[in-house]
C-alpha cells in the first residue's frame, strides 16, 4: 500500500538529538517511510490513501516496552479481551513483552522456561492485534539453565531475556545468567524496585549493577520504587537504560527524568506503562506518563516523546520509532482535545492534558481516521482525503 499524509502543522521525529521539524507531508509505501517534506502533486495522486491531518503533529507511533502479555489479546491479570487492540487506540503501535510472567501456571524448570518464550515469539510474528507489532517471547532466567540454554533460544530467535521473577536466593544469583544472555546478544532487562509478586524479592541498584542490565525495568517501581540513593548509582556508575513506567512512583518518575537529564544523557530515559498488572489497563499510560514529564518535569514534550518513541527503538535495536525515509510507517497524528485549554499537541502537554489521537498508521496502513475511541476528539478535521481502496478507516467512537 502507497499512504500519504498532508497539511501536517509540525513533526516530531522521535530522535532525542533533533525532536521537532517543520515538515508538510509523509510519504510510505510497502511497510517503509519514503520521503518526509513537502510532497508533489504526482506523489500524492500515486497514493492508494491520502490523510489530511488538518494540521495536527505527527508523532512516531509509541513504544510500550513494558507489557505484560501472554498469549492473544488477553491478559488473564484482568480476565480483558482486546487489550492490545486499546492500547493502538492510545497512539501505541509497538508493544514489547515483559516477559510471559502472566501465564496462569507458567513453568519455571529450564526447559519450560525455553519453550514459553519461543511459544509466545511464535504466536505474534504474524498477528497484529489492531495493527499493533507484538515483540513477544523474553526468556525469564531460572535456575538451572545454562550459558548453552541461552545460545540455543537466541539461535532460534529470541533476544529479549528478563531477570526479576526467579527463583534465586538473592539477586545477585541472575548476574551469570544476565552476562550469558548479552553475549548471546540478547537484550537484557531487570525488574527494579520492590517485590510484585509473590515469591520474588526486591531487586535494588547494586544488583542491577552486578547484572550489568540493559534496562532497568520499571525504575521508578512496579508498582513500588528503589531507595533514592539507588537513582544516581545508575545514572553515574553504568549507561543501563532507565525505564520510567506509569505504574510507578510518579516522584521517582521525575527524579529519573532530571538526574539523566542533570548528567546529558537523555537517551538513556525510556518511558513505558508496566501494564496490564495490578494496577490495571492503561490504553492512555503512555500519553499520561509524557505530559507528566512535559508538564511536572519541565521536559520538553517533544523530548517526552522521543523518550517513549526513538530511545526505546534504539535500545531495543528497531526500526520504528523514528520518522525518517528508512525507517518503519508507523505514524500518529495528535491535537489539542476539543474544548480543552490549549490549541495543539504540544502545547496541552505542557498543559498536562493528553493529546488527542487523530490517526493511527501502522505498517504504513491506516488503522483508523478522525477518532481514537479512547481520547476525545481533536481540535482540528483528520480525514481520508482520497481513496481508491473498498474500504473504510473509520473508527468507531464512543
Amino acid at each position: 500500500m502507497r499512504t500519504a499524509i498532508v497539511n501536517l502543522g509540525g513533526l516530531c521525529t522521535g530522535d532525542y538529538l533533533n525532536p521537532l521539524i517543520q515538515a508538510d507531508g509523509i510519504l510510505m509505501e510497502a511497510g517503509r517511510i519514503t520521503a518526509i517534506g513537502t510532497l508533489t502533486a504526482a506523489q500524492t495522486e500515486a497514493c492508494d490513501v491520502v490523510i489530511d491531518a488538518g494540521g495536527t503533529i505527527a508523532a512516531p507511533g509509541l513504544i510500550d516496552s513494558h507489557v505484560h502479555i501472554t498469549f492473544g489479546d488477553y491478559t488473564p491479570r484482568q480476565r480483558t479481551v482486546g487489550f492490545l487492540e486499546s492500547y493502538l487506540h492510545g497512539g501505541v503501535t509497538c508493544a514489547i513483552t515483559a516477559s510471559e510472567v502472566h501465564v496462569p501456571g507458567r513453568p519455571k524448570d529450564p526447559a519450560g522456561v525455553k519453550a514459553l518464550a519461543l511459544a509466545a515469539r511464535a504466536c505474534f510474528l504474524n498477528y497484529r492485534p489492531g495493527g499493533m507489532r507484538v515483540h513477544a517471547g523474553s526468556i525469564i532466567l531460572e535456575p538451572g539453565l545454562t550459558e548453552a540454554d541461552l545460545k540455543e533460544i537466541a539461535a532460534a530467535g529470541i533476544w529479549l531475556a528478563k531477570a526479576g521473577f526467579g527463583a534465586f536466593e538473592t539477586p545477585y544469583g541472575y548476574a551469570p545468567l544476565m552476562h550469558a544472555a548479552r553475549e548471546a546478544g540478547m537484550v537484557t532487562t531487570m525488574h527494579t524496585g520492590g517485590s510484585s509478586i509473590p515469591g520474588s524479592s526486591g531487586i535494588w541498584a547494586e544488583h542491577v549493577l552486578a547484572s550489568n542490565a540493559h534496562v532497568s525495568f520499571h525504575v521508578n517501581g512496579g508498582p513500588v520504587a528503589m531507595p533514592d540513593a539507588g537513582f544516581p548509582r545508575l545514572v553515574n556508575e553504568s549507561d543501563v537504560a532507565m525505564q520510567i513506567c506509569t505504574a510507578g512512583n510518579l516522584r521517582t518518575a521525575l527524579l529519573t527524568a532530571r538526574l539523566l537529564e542533570e548528567a546529558k544523557q537523555p537517551e538513556r530515559l525510556l518511558i513505558a506503562t508496566d501494564t496490564p498488572t495490578g494496577s490495571g489497563i492503561m490504553p492512555l499510560g503512555m500519553l499520561y506518563t509524557i505530559s507528566h514529564l512535559a508538564s511536572l518535569g519541565g521536559m520538553a514534550p517533544e523530548a517526552a516523546i522521543a523518550a517513549a518513541t526513538g530511545n526505546n527503538a534504539r535500545v531495543y535495536r528497531l526500526n520504528s520509532g523514528i520518522l525518517a525515509p528508512g525507517r518503519d510507517a508507523d505514524v500518529i497524528l495528535l491535537d489539542a482535545c476539543a474544548g480543552g485549554a490549549c490549541d495543539d499537541a504540544l502545547s496541552a502537554l505542557r498543559n498536562g492534558d493528553i493529546p488527542a489521537v487523530g490517526a493511527v498508521v501502522t505498517d504504513g496502513v491506516p488503522r483508523f481516521v478522525g477518532r481514537s475511541r479512547n481520547t476525545p476528539g481533536t481540535t482540528r478535521s483528520v480525514r481520508v482525503a482520497r481513496c481508491v481502496l473498498p474500504m473504510s478507516f473509520d473508527a468507531s467512537a464512543h
